[in-house]
């Protein structure tokens, strides 16, 4: 390798580094909390996405604005769609995220939004970065929450996954440095490693849950993992009423699978690749990628969303409509909570474990053999209206 080279690639490096000490001054100068009580309007933006994206927006939606229908006449609520962030218009401007839609999006304080398509090789569509994480990085959404929840099994997880650090952080800005190697950037902070343990052990405080389970693999990838390890001793040490173990993440993925051990986790929070990884498995135990929503919080905006993708092929074969919208729901539900509607929120959820996990009068498969998201929307609103729904709730999830 010549000296030329080299000098590109260590300029490189001082660039992406200096990226990432001026991300990390914006966090330490960065406003507090809102407080949406003192909110009037909250602004709760309706992105459709791609493919399937649409139409369980639609549904969700549906059934949001019926269930905030007073505060939305109140005016304390204000919906509003968001256009404009699709796989075409994307492709057209070059950007992960157009400018004149991230303005829109930065004008709410909560967005709920349909999957989006993320281009990859042998794409008809340019390689543009994934608009969620470019929305997670412009609007500093740096706590990824995810519950999953199976009453009958005493499973009841919150995965908390840091969102804008790790592998994914710069994961566009790798190097290859000769035909044989390459190279991409691990990012973790101790600003960043804090606020996201933080959350997970002020969640468990605030939602009375007794552990938090850290997840890394410090014992081999030593400076990152081991900075994120030992800022979880610290933060822990704040929690003297919580108490915190730490796994391995090749060990953690077992352990979810075991019926004698999984029911011991509760709150676990770890670097953004091994969310992302256990995350999905967790779903996939609780029924699926589509049963499982998806928060992405800061602390001035948050977006909630659907975990799976936009399902192109179902579009192409014309089974769009069929498309479940429990995931989306899911996100809805936890949206209501974080804006201040709680009790709306657990109603919502256990709406949604009644027609997806137990009753299953609608079912919802993708095919014209099951409903339609419309349809399936209609029976979630009217299990929540059901006067006896705590007690139905009651009777199956106690087995």
């Amino acid at each position: 390798m010549d000296k030329r080279n080299l000098q590109n690639i260590s300029d490189h490096f001082i660039s992406v580094m200096e990226q990432q000490l001026s991300r990390l001054d914006k966090i330490k100068n960065s406003d507090d909390w809102i407080n949406y009580a003192e909110v009037t309007p909250i602004i709760i933006g309706m992105i459709g996405g791609d493919g399937i994206g649409p139409i369980i927006s639609d549904a969700t939606r549906y059934v949001l604005e019926e269930l905030l229908s007073e505060e939305k006449n109140s005016g304390k609520i204000l919906f509003r769609d968001i256009k404009g962030l699709t796989i075409e218009n994307r492709a057209s401007v070059g950007k992960a995220i157009p400018d004149d839609v991230l303005e829109e999006i930065k004008k709410c304080h909560v967005t709920l939004k349909g999957p989006t398509h993320t281009p990859e090789k042998g794409d008809p569509w340019p390689n543009i970065e994934s608009a969620n994480v470019a929305m997670r990085k412009e609007l500093d959404l740096f706590a990824n929450v995810r519950p999953v929840r199976i009453p009958i099994e005493n499973i009841d997880w919150t995965f908390f996954r840091e969102n804008t650090e790790d592998l994914y952080a710069v994961g566009s800005q790798g190097i290859n440095v000769t035909d044989d190697l390459a190279v991409d950037f691990r990012i973790i902070s101790s600003t960043g490693s804090t606020r996201i343990i933080e959350a997970a052990f002020a969640h468990a405080q605030r939602t009375e849950k007794s552990k938090v389970t850290v997840v890394t693999k410090a014992n081999v990838v030593k400076t990152t993992d081991g900075k994120f390890l030992e800022i979880a001793k610290e933060v822990a040490s704040r929690y003297p009423n919580i108490s915190w173990d730490a796994w391995y993440i090749d060990i953690m993925t077992a352990k979810l699978l075991d019926p004698k051990r999984r029911n011991q986790f509760e709150v676990l929070v770890m670097p953004n690749l091994y969310g992302d990884i256990l995350t999905d498995e967790a779903a996939e135990i609780q029924g699926g990628v589509g049963t499982a929503g998806s928060a992405n919080i800061g602390k001035s905006h948050a977006m909630f969303e659907a975990i799976h993708g936009s399902a192109p092929r179902m579009v192409k074969e014309g089974r769009a409509q069929y498309a479940d919208p429990s995931s989306l729901l899911r996100a809805g539900a936890m949206l209501l909570d974080h804006i201040g509607f709680t009790e709306l929120g657990n109603k919502l959820n256990k709406a949604i474990d009644i027609c997806g996990m137990y009753e299953k009068r609608f079912p919802i498969n993708g095919r014209e053999s099951g409903s339609t998201s419309e349809e399936y929307g209609q029976y979630i609103l009217e299990t929540i209206k059901n006067p006896e729904l705590n007690a139905i709730w009651d009777k199956y999830s106690n087995g």
